[in-house]
């Protein structure tokens, strides 16, 4: 009896471990997460709390999301799952997932690989395309922007128009009135000459 509860247990584990597997998004937070957490605080120690590092931080996690979208491979293991990287032709494990949670490795790894990284020609195939998509990402905002500044230009005119018209209407009453007072002004003219 004790052995039936026993792989019963076992049993129902293993399914609560299969269905809670987190997917491979849920591992790319985790790792973008952890790169963010590291380079927020060498960042901090090499560059200080200014632009520079802003700047500096936006290109590293840009620049790690597009190696992470291209080169992050899942590995399933019915029970559980990890991710991979493949740098200099080893494969280099990055993250485990049991039970809905992603556990990712130490920041003196992920300096490690990001070091490991910047020497290797995938870096910068991966930084240039990782450039790409920021110039294509700039140019749909600059896009956007002129845009925005032709549908504010054509939204100015139409006022101006409008304005115009007012002006006119306001002229072309003002000579009417104008008008008016001159045919009373005449007809009470004659009135005192009779």
């Amino acid at each position: 009896m004790k052995k039936l509860l026993f792989v019963l247990i076992l049993l129902m584990v293993a399914i609560l471990m299969t269905l809670t597997r987190p997917d491979k998004e849920r591992h790319k937070e985790a790792m973008l997460k952890a790169i963010e957490e590291y380079v927020d605080e060498e960042s901090k120690d090499r560059l200080g709390d200014n632009v520079l590092a802003k700047i500096s931080k936006g290109v590293v996690m840009k620049t790690a999301e597009t190696a992470l979208n291209s080169k992050l491979k899942e590995h399933n293991y019915f029970l559980c799952n990890t991710t991979s990287v493949r740098l200099r032709g080893k494969d280099n494990t990055l993250s485990l997932g049991v039970f809905g949670m992603v556990f990712t490795f130490d920041k003196e790894m992920i300096r490690d690989k990001l070091d490991e990284a910047l020497k290797t020609k995938e870096y910068n195939q991966t930084e240039r395309e990782a450039a790409k998509q920021s110039a294509k990402e700039l140019k749909k905002l600059q896009k956007e922007q002129r845009k925005r500044e032709r549908q504010l230009e054509k939204e100015k005119r139409k006022r101006e128009r409008e304005l115009a018209k007012e002006q006119k209407r306001k002229e072309k009453e003002l000579r009417k009135e104008q008008k008016r007072r001159e045919k009373e002004a005449r007809k009470k003219q004659r009135e005192k000459e009779e």
